[in-house]
């Protein structure tokens, strides 16, 4: 029997081996047309990033210790031209430019894939490059380690454009991402995909989301890719990762059968239209096991997997069928762990299917053995039966175990009762007495069960507060620190004391941290009379982290461990260890610890809460405590604070006095906007600290031209109709004349050449102007984060006192 195989890497050099081991007898002809068979593609990117320091431990096998194991005639830099289906032969052309032909009995196909490179002008620019094989890789490393490289552009947040990123980074190149979707790793589903997106922000990725490229032109200081939003990003670096395609050429050409995913069709046993040849890798598409559907998978364990199965089936000993994959995948981004199996929601409810979701944050491990680590894990399952749709997890340890524990119950039909039943060895520094898994099938069985209505995160943003009733159950300190507008705050522990406080004539929509309080306080209302309560999946945690934006561009790449410092740390500082602690947990512990330590004192608090760096931030602006550092060290986040002396002692003197100014814009009037910042830019100019704060009509100065959509309740949809939509729709105080005088205003200014307002808010930027948007003002008029310019940041009451507290001078405008 004579084998030809087409492919040397995953799906090829597999197929070769188990035929060897099946018959020794055998003739077995491998073709390759690059220089390289059995290579780890799947480490590529951190050759580049000097992770893999030595580039021969990317080859599992050479051609020439490959051949001689198998005893496998191995032709590298051999192409296969054209298949001759009749004569059962194959045309191939070697690295010299000769042709020839090589008949055979049995042949298998496994070209895997080749990478899009979208038709954009530029593309082809010295500079910027794509990369699927061992050659793009050499090109890449070589282009880095022979220019000075300083910023690069990654097109496309799939999974090797994510790593390619972090790699870059690695390198200490600052890197922005740039994909045309609304989130990264399209696989998951957006709540877990802005967890992801967070994480990227901290590392100092930029991310461009729902952006294309238009095109990519050299300049004389290298290249600046175009976006359709019109924004440029200046790079020395593009990397093309928008994605791949079959290569099924070589198929389609011989009139074997190819589906619409254009990949190759096969059967159950792998072959294709003619019985005589098979395919395998991501060259095939095939029936996904729960919809049918033909599919694309561009995974090596899947390849390796047919590969074994085509070898066997083509020995023609027993003829085996493929089972089909679910699509288990898994990636590192910076700390993070991301992983998927199985179909996420936004698949189900694309193909109809009925369902609903389970999300939990538990930690990785027991919370009290040291380095337990958040996890996200969300479930997809049929409402009636619990038949498990797919799993998404994201985390800093323990993503992998639990998502493959999950595939397998996927993979075999199974439900989220066999969650609830699987057996997790259990240990403190491994995992917790409830498992996530197991967790997850608990959650998922009360909602099946009735015992627990869900609200999902795009319900609780489109909720009217004057329709229904926010329920806050936290502790109130947390409360205090951030809270979704209008909800009150009953904590769990005096809800019961607190029933006739709570409306009974319309839908209770509670919330907690992270399900669990929510959960028991659903109960509670429930057994008492209260019929329509629901509770947010995922809490607050997720909540928050869902409905923030985390564009932004890249910032300087720094060492993994460098620190965010606006003054010295002590060595003296008191350690406060919070880790494993859920939100609020490491708040509380730092309320409680800062308590115990005398004004001027350090504390450096550990945190493995990923939202714990923000909110630190924000309680030291509501308590006016000082923020000393921030760093993040392998998924654990460090933070320093000093504590500073009351106010209400009389014991906050400063040994100088102030001379900062700052300025509260109260008005949406063209002429008083105009007024505060030539005055901001003027008191700039003579190098004193500006602050300007922005209340209520005086919002609207700086609102960005073109938001984007932005989501808003109904009252936020009511003010946004009647209020300015920029700052180039404001009005006049005196002589406005239905909107003739600031047409009239702005004429004389642009006549006279004098800046705009638009400029010298610019300026004023440019000057170090701090804006700073009253958070209470944007709740009230329904005015969102996404509305205002990316330089503004948002404070309350606290953070402008503090502020004044810093001045000579304060104006109300």
């Amino acid at each position: 029997m004579k084998y030809i195989i087409v492919g040397g890497v995953a799906g090829g050099a597999t197929a070769a081996a188990r035929l060897r081991r099946l018959d020794e007898k055998a003739e077995i002809i491998l073709f390759e047309k690059g220089h390289h068979i059995s290579y780890a593609n799947c480490g590529l990117p951190y050759y580049i990033g000097g992770v893999i320091e030595e580039r021969e431990k990317l080859f599992v096998q050479t051609p020439e210790s490959f051949g001689g194991l198998f005893n496998v005639d191995v032709r590298v830099q051999n192409e296969v031209l054209s298949i001759d289906r009749s004569r059962k032969e194959v045309r191939v052309r070697d690295a010299g430019g000769r042709e020839y032909r090589e008949a055979y009995d049995k042949l298998l196909l496994s070209p895997g894939a080749f990478p899009i490179i979208p038709p954009l002008p530029g593309v082809d620019a010295k500079g910027v490059f794509t990369m699927r094989n061992v050659e793009d890789t050499d090109a890449i490393k070589e282009y880095i380690d022979r220019n000075t490289i300083k910023h690069a552009v990654v097109v496309g947040g799939g999974f090797i454009g994510l790593e390619m990123a972090e790699n870059l980074h690695h390198r200490g190149i600052a890197v922005s991402v740039v994909e045309f979707a609304p989130q990264v790793m399209t696989p998951v589903d957006f709540s877990l995909a802005q967890i992801v997106h967070a994480h990227l922000q901290q590392k100092g990725i930029g991310l461009y989301l729902k952006k294309a490229v238009k095109g990519i032109q050299q300049e004389r200081q290298g290249l600046s890719v175009s976006l359709d939003s019109g924004e440029q990003i200046v790079a020395d670096l593009v990397l093309m990762s928008v994605g791949v395609r079959p290569n099924s050429a070589l198929a389609a050409n011989a009139d074997l059968a190819v589906g619409a995913t254009r990949g190759i069709k096969v059967n159950e046993y792998l072959q294709t239209s003619d019985p005589s040849i098979y395919a395998v890798g991501d060259a095939i598409e095939y029936p996904h096991p729960f919809t049918a559907t033909p599919w694309l998978n561009y995974l090596a364990g899947p390849a390796n997997r047919q590969a074994r199965l085509a070898a066997d089936n083509m020995h023609g000993v027993q003829m085996r069928p493929y089972e089909g994959a679910i699509g288990t995948a898994i990636a590192k981004v910076f700390d993070l762990t991301v992983a998927s199996t199985g179909l996420a929601a936004k698949t189900v409810k694309r193909d109809g299917l009925p369902y609903r979701t389970a999300t939990v944050q538990p930690n990785s491990h027991a919370g009290y053995y040291p380095d337990a680590f958040p996890l996200t894990l969300k479930i997809v399952f049929h409402p009636v039966t619990g038949q498990l749709y797919g799993a998404q997890c994201v985390g800093i340890a323990g993503v992998d175990k639990r998502i493959d524990s999950i595939a397998q119950i996927i993979k075999h039909k199974g439900t989220i009762f066999d969650l609830m039943e699987t057996e997790q060895a259990y240990a403190p520094p491994f995992s917790s007495a409830k498992d996530p898994v197991a967790l997850a099938g608990y959650v998922a069985e009360n909602i099946i069960n009735g015992r627990m209505n869900p609200l999902y995160w795009r319900e609780m943003m489109e909720a009217d507060p004057s329709q229904v009733t926010l329920l806050d159950v936290r502790p109130e300190d947390a409360y205090e620190v951030e809270h979704i507008r209008g909800a009150m705050n009953i904590p769990l522990e005096e809800i019961r004391q607190r029933l006739d406080e709570i409306p009974r004539d319309k839908p209770v929509y509670i919330y907690c941290a992270v399900g669990q309080r929510g959960y028991l306080s659903s109960n509670i209302l429930r057994q008492n009379g209260f019929e329509d309560v629901r509770n947010l999946i995922g809490g607050y945690r997720l909540y928050s982290a869902v409905t923030r934006d985390y564009c932004s561009e890249a910032k300087e790449a720094v060492a993994p461990t460098a620190r965010k410092s606006v003054a010295k740390v002590s060595d003296a500082a008191i350690e406060v260890d919070a880790c494993g602690m859920s939100c609020p947990g490491p708040i509380l512990k730092l309320k409680h610890s800062i308590d115990e330590v005398a004004a001027g004192e350090q504390l450096r608090i550990l945190a493995t809460d990923p939202g714990f760096a923000r909110d630190a931030e924000a309680w030291c602006e509501t308590t006016g405590h000082k923020l000393i550092a921030q760093e993040s060290q392998g998924g654990k986040y460090i933070v320093t604070i000093e504590k500073t002396a009351c106010k209400e002692e009389g014991t906050c003197v400063n040994e100088t006095p102030s001379k900062g100014k700052t300025f509260i814009l109260f008005s949406d009037d063209l002429d008083k906007a105009l007024a505060t910042f030539v005055l901001a830019n003027g008191a700039a100019a003579t190098g004193e600290k500006v602050t300007i704060f922005f209340t209520f009509w005086g919002l609207n100065a700086i609102k960005k031209e073109n938001p984007g959509s932005v989501r808003k309740d109904i009252w936020g949809k009511m003010f946004g109709m009647m209020l300015p939509k920029s700052s180039k729709g404001l009005g006049l105080s005196k002589m406005n004349m239905l909107g003739m005088g600031p047409k009239m205003m702005r004429k004389v200014m642009e006549v006279r050449q004098v800046d705009s307002l638009e400029s010298m808010r610019a300026q004023a930027l440019e000057n170090g102007v701090e804006f700073i948007a009253c958070q209470m003002s944007m709740d009230v008029m329904g005015i969102g984060r996404e509305e205002l310019l990316d330089e503004v940041t948002i404070g309350g009451v606290a953070t402008y006192m503090n502020r004044a507290d810093h001045a000579n001078v304060n104006l109300f405008i």
